[in-house]
């Protein structure tokens, strides 16, 4: 598999939201295809299952991530301290959004 994309923890009602995440394998990196997988799939979320919000959080050190979210239109909406646990470590995040702009 080169890249994967999923929306989880889709929440109904009010909110109408969901998380983003994603990966592609190394050999891959830095040739555009991340940022194609997920702009289609941000394009179903907003557009056929009619979500308001999309959020997506990155660990600071993760350049590439940040760089891709803000292309792709997200906002830094804040800073989490050990809000994940990845490989035995508490790890902090910074937190995304994008909204749907025809909401």
């Amino acid at each position: 598999m080169v890249a994967a994309c999923n929306f989880t923890n889709i929440v109904r009602g009010p909110l109408q939201a969901c998380h983003l995440g994603y990966s592609v394998d190394q050999a891959w990196q830095g040739q555009g295809l991340m940022r194609e997988v997920v702009q289609t799939g941000i394009a179903y979320m907003f557009g056929t299952l009619g979500l308001n919000r999309i959020m997506a959080n990155h660990m600071p050190s993760n350049l590439r991530s940040e760089k891709l979210l803000r292309a792709l239109g997200f906002e830094r909406e804040g800073h989490a301290r050990a809000y994940l646990r990845i490989a035995g470590r508490w790890e902090d995040m910074v937190l995304n959004a994008l909204v749907n702009p025809q909401a």
